[in-house]
């Protein structure tokens, strides 16, 4: 009887560990997608320039925020957009709107067409803004607290059960 080398047995080997790792990749722990690093950390200042071209910076200055991220080519930033009318008639906190990557003649456009919920909207061009707070897309919505800190991320449209828990959040 002939006798088998082990080492043979090493590509099927590889190939069992390298299925587990994409296996548990697919399926394995998840993440919750409104984890972010910056949470209970203090906010970093952002500084770009608001749609009628004047330098502007979001900083902790003792007042809560709402610092929404939007985009006038973006379907679910229009399908959220009733909730940010409703939420920008609420007090106590600053509603501030981030045109990411796009153009403030559309942006303009976007406004003048569904309103303005925003005490602010900045532009934010090339995504530096975004990329300051870990932005992974659009819409997407932060939590300020009035101590500066980052108090939550929300990932997605703002649905009418999410408004009422970041308005929370805020105050």
């Amino acid at each position: 009887m002939k006798k088998i080398n082990p080492i043979a047995f090493l590509p099927f080997l590889v190939f069992v560990a390298i299925g587990a790792m994409f296996v548990y990749g697919m399926w394995g722990k998840r993440v919750d997608k409104n984890i972010s690093p910056l949470i209970g950390k203090p906010l970093p200042t952002i500084t770009s320039f608001t749609i009628d071209n004047k330098e502007y910076a979001i900083k902790a200055d003792g007042k809560p925020k709402i610092i929404n991220f939007f985009a006038s080519w973006c379907v679910p930033c229009r399908a959220e957009h009733k909730q940010l009318l409703q939420m920008s008639a609420e007090q106590g906190f600053d509603l501030i709107g981030v045109a990411y990557e796009d153009k403030p003649q559309n942006i303009a456009n976007y406004l003048d067409e569904l309103g303005n919920p925003y005490h602010i909207v900045l532009i934010d061009l090339h995504g530096a803004a975004g990329s300051t707070l870990g932005l992974s897309g659009v819409p997407e919505t932060y939590v300020v607290g009035s101590d500066g800190i980052i108090k939550y991320k929300h990932k997605g449209e703002i649905t009418p059960t999410d408004a009422p828990k970041l308005i929370g959040m805020a105050k």
